[in-house]
């Protein structure tokens, strides 16, 4: 007769068991808790007023009031929105079909994987550059469309960089993480095999069928998760908005480095409390994230 076999003290939940992984888990912990957990607990003090080696300062909520009532709050909230959302949605939206036939190639040559990755090292900076000097008014494609005859000349080419709707800073986002996207939907359904979709062929189901059924729920988990990743980098990042957005209205990271690097410390605390709005966002949205998963796999397990 078969005889189960025991469990070790980690899976049963002992003492020992939980001691182990405390000890498995402590540098990191500790790592953690001093870096992160220490920086977010200085800049809050900041936030409050808090100023390092200038007498303290009296503590108070008075730079996030400054921050909330400032009329230009809700645009740049708005923006920041607008441009992680669109772009994760925009490169969600391309990398799925892309993944399924890069997956499709990879059966056949292993190099696709190598060139997947290679976009993965290029710095978004890089890629911030290069779409300056592709769609500026005086870039590389106005220019080829005034020589070609196409437009009257680079002044006729439409606004793409620093404009209204931030084409260049959602562009650059796109080009850049949709190989991020990709190379993880790859890798989930190189693993999975193809066992479940042969399966539903041999049932009859069309090609929309066993997408719908068998492959999108296979990468949805990945696939939540990489937006996740992509919305939360898109909202906190200040790099691309600043070289390619607008001056007005700036985007929340743009505002807060602005602040932050003001020569007049005052403005400093301001800066900060912008910081910890857009944590706060970003946190916000991996709760949702999350909260909306359970409820899909209840109602998945109640079905």
């Amino acid at each position: 007769m078969f005889q189960p076999l025991p469990e070790s003290p980690a899976q049963a939940g002992t003492a020992p068991g939980r001691l182990r992984l405390l000890m498995l888990l402590g540098p990191a912990l500790a790592i953690i808790l001093l870096f992160f957990g220490g920086g977010i607990f200085l800049g809050i003090l900041q936030a409050l007023g808090y100023r390092p080696g200038a007498g303290g300062g009296s503590l108070s909520l008075s730079h996030f009031a400054a921050v909330f009532t400032d009329p230009d709050f809700s645009t740049s909230l708005l923006m920041t929105l607008y441009i992680a959302t669109v772009s994760t949605l925009a490169a969600a939206l391309c990398s799925l079909p892309l993944a399924l036939l890069l997956t499709r190639l990879a059966a056949t040559s292993s190099w696709i994987n190598v060139i997947l990755q290679i976009p993965l090292t290029v710095p978004h900076l890089v890629i911030g550059i290069c779409i300056s000097l592709l769609l500026s008014p005086a870039g590389l494609v106005s220019r080829l469309l005034s020589w070609s005859g196409l437009i009257a000349g680079p002044a006729a080419f439409p606004l793409l960089v620093n404009d209204t709707w931030s084409v260049g800073i959602l562009l650059s986002y796109i080009w850049k993480e949709i190989p991020f996207i990709t190379f993880m939907l790859v890798a989930i359904l190189k693993n999975s095999g193809q066992e479940l979709e042969e399966a539903a062929q041999t049932l009859g189901a069309s090609p929309w069928q066993r997408f719908r059924h068998v492959t999108l729920p296979l990468l949805a988990p990945n696939l939540r998760g990489a937006c996740l990743i992509v919305f939360a980098f898109s909202f906190g990042a200040f790099e691309l908005p600043f070289l390619l957005g607008k001056t007005f209205p700036m985007v929340l990271p743009v505002w807060a480095y602005r602040n932050y690097s003001d020569v007049d410390l005052m403005a400093r605390p301001e800066g900060i409390a912008i910081g910890l709005i857009i944590a706060a966002v970003v946190i916000c949205a991996i709760l949702l994230s999350q909260g909306l998963t359970r409820m899909t796999s209840r109602q998945g397990t109640a079905r």
